[in-house]
């Protein structure tokens, strides 16, 4: 885990998921390595964000090309819908190819927030 802060951590995790591009994906994982955190981490900071928040959140899967289950049960199916709005397709047992999806940021993308 990180030892900075945990609101400049979140704000170096949104600024990584502000620059995935609408119809591409990037996982927990895959951030959480970009910002020296867990994929955990990451999904927490995912689930803190307000519902008028800029951050397309929609666009963090699991590493396995999956939508993660919500609390609430309904977040998942959003998700996918949003997902599908922006061109990503899912299987019949709910997986983004990630070879197809996957975003892979350049430095300045990646960089502090």
């Amino acid at each position: 885990m990180s030892t900075r802060e945990p609101l400049s951590l979140y704000q170096s995790i949104y600024h990584i998921v502000r620059g995935i591009p609408a119809g591409r994906v990037m996982t927990y994982g895959q951030i959480g390595a970009l910002v020296g955190c867990s994929a955990r981490t990451v999904g927490f900071a995912m689930a803190s964000l307000g519902g008028r928040s800029d951050v397309p959140w929609q666009r963090v899967i699991n590493r396995q090309g999956r939508v993660s289950p919500r609390r609430d049960g309904e977040g998942n199916l959003l998700q996918q819908d949003l997902l599908q709005a922006e061109g990503v397709c899912f299987d019949q047992e709910g997986r983004a190819d990630l070879n197809r999806y996957r975003w892979e940021p350049d430095a300045t993308t990646a960089g502090p927030g």
